[in-house]
């Protein structure tokens, strides 16, 4: 199993947290999904078929890109 962690400024409350933890968790190989408000942090396990790039492009498609 693989770990990301992301930084996504975009979060600032639960329904946020909610959002991106409902979406990512959606993604085919995506083992578990934790966001945190505080730190603006998206952390994702995963395995094949889920990569790195599927992931930061979902993030991006439901209005949570992750920073550069």
């Amino acid at each position: 199993m693989e770990q990301v962690i992301y930084s996504v400024p975009g979060i600032n409350c639960n329904h946020c947290v909610h959002t991106i933890t409902s979406e990512v968790s959606e993604l085919e190989g995506v083992q578990s999904v934790t966001a945190d408000i505080e730190q603006k942090k998206v952390t994702v396990e995963y395995v094949p078929p889920a990569t790195p790039l599927k992931i930061i492009n979902l993030l991006a498609e439901i209005n949570y890109p992750a920073a550069e």
